[in-house]
């Protein structure tokens, strides 16, 4: 079953079948434009000859978009006369995050929490979902509706702080450690109105908004997991601002929740075909690319033991805005200086922090979490900040990566003779990729990058 999206920001395509993904991956990759909205036809083909039941299903009902575009006086684009592959399936978009989630999850029966800027009317929603017969069974609970619109505030915001709206909210959540929240009325009062107009605040401090924003993101979430919790113990949590992991951080304490790791439009894809499928889908965030290249991991410890910036390119690609070791950029988190370091190479702003991947059956020894948390979707305090500089932000906190034994990527045993040569566990590790340019796809990407920024890569 294929399933895709396309037409706004970030589109995929997914193929499910057997109970698994078979294939899962953001058109930005091939076609190199970052958060290209149209399907590149390679993504496209190679989804077609993975999967030839005929069954194409897409991740919103495009005629009831065109009624909320028509009502907020938008022009109305006729998305299906676009779209890189032939629907004969059309899925609600909240329903299509909804199903992304629950039917990733280890889940028999949840409340799906899905919030994100806007779908065809929905902007926040809660449903009920459970499996009968073996297919996942959705039921609408609640919503709210275009205005309100909890992801449009926060794009609205991250455009005030003079930052791109739909790409740069992960800069504008990062500000808020540096930040002190000032005038919370005026920012919450912005989070009831039209936010496609944009929002004037007056003369604060950048950091100080965020920080105001990321208060008021987290009361506003709190209230809709209350709601979501009188229907299930359990809660998947799907839309683009499950993107935000200080907040999810928090949520985390008081749910038993999974966030299938690309919650966005994208992930929108694989909800489509999973919602096609109709079972439980075993997940992995390995369903892309695949660079068939052997990699040493004894060479890559010896370059990074050279104070080297190391490039990774192996495997199938993660499907997801973060690289979880088989696109990605790994170095010392020992030294405070390799932050600098890799923010230069990335051309990114000096002040942001870096992700540790850290084994995970050590991760409790360096951080103040729970047994596991492998894909990126949360924060902890690190309890050997000293030990480990590069990865820790300025609160004290890391968006941290566990990497099992069980992993399928290249990471763990880089990670295990890493520790084997140094005694420490934990590697910093992004993507690999520049700031405003989509991560490493195919090889070719991979020596491209390397010479254009000096990195060697495996």
């Amino acid at each position: 079953m294929i399933g895709f999206s396309e037409g706004f920001h970030d589109a995929a395509v997914a193929v499910v079948n057997n109970g698994k993904i078979c294939y899962a991956a953001h058109s930005e990759r091939y076609s190199k434009r970052k958060h290209d909205k149209h399907l590149d036809l390679t993504a496209a083909s190679t989804a077609m000859l993975i999967d030839q039941s005929g069954v194409t299903a897409f991740y919103e009902k495009p005629l009831l978009k065109r009624t909320r575009q028509f009502f907020a006086g938008q022009k109305a684009w006729r998305r299906e006369r676009h779209l890189a592959l032939k629907p004969n399936l059309y899925f609600d978009h909240h329903k299509s995050h909804a199903a992304a989630a629950f039917q990733t999850s280890v889940f028999d029966e949840a409340a799906c929490v899905v919030v994100d800027s806007i779908g065809e009317w929905d902007t926040t929603s809660i449903w009920t979902a459970e499996y009968k017969d073996g297919k996942a069974v959705y039921r609408k609970r609640w919503s709210r509706t275009y205005p309100y619109s909890i992801g449009l505030w926060y794009s609205a915001l991250t455009k005030w702080a003079g930052l791109r709206p739909l790409d740069e909210e992960y800069i504008f959540m990062g500000m808020a450690a540096f930040g002190h929240p000032v005038n919370m009325n005026v920012v919450e009062r912005q989070l009831y109105k039209n936010n496609h107009k944009g929002c004037r605040l007056g003369n604060y401090k950048k950091e100080d908004i965020a920080k105001s924003a990321e208060r008021i993101l987290q009361l506003e979430l709190n209230t809709i997991f209350a709601k979501a919790a009188k229907y299930s113990k359990h809660i998947c949590y799907g839309g683009g601002v499950a993107l935000n992991c200080v907040v999810n951080s928090g949520l985390r304490e008081m749910y038993n929740m999974w966030i299938m790791p690309n919650p966005g439009d994208a992930g929108g894809a694989l909800g489509a075909a999973c919602l096609a499928y109709g079972g439980k889908v075993q997940f992995t965030p390995y369903t892309g690319y695949n660079i068939q290249k052997l990699c040493d991991p004894r060479r890559v410890v010896d370059a990074l033991l050279e104070k080297r910036v190391v490039g990774i390119a192996n495997g199938r690609a993660e499907f997801g805005p973060r690289a979880l070791g088989n696109r990605s950029l790994l170095a010392d988190p020992r030294q405070a200086d390799t932050k600098d370091l890799v923010n230069e190479i990335k051309k990114r702003d000096k002040f942001r922090p870096f992700a540790p991947a850290v084994l995970e059956e050590h991760a409790q020894d360096y951080f103040d979490m729970p047994p596991h948390s492998r894909y990126m979707s949360y924060v902890y305090k690190c309890k050997q900040p000293h030990a480990i500089p590069a990865v820790v932000h300025v609160d004290n906190t890391a968006r941290v990566q566990t990497v099992p034994e069980t992993s399928e990527s290249i990471l763990r045993p880089i990670l295990e003779c890493w520790y084997e040569r140094t005694g420490c566990p934990v590697l910093l590790n992004t993507s690999l990729n520049v700031k405003g340019k989509p991560i490493v796809n195919t090889w070719q990407d991979a020596e491209i990058f390397s010479n254009k920024y000096g990195v060697i890569v495996y």
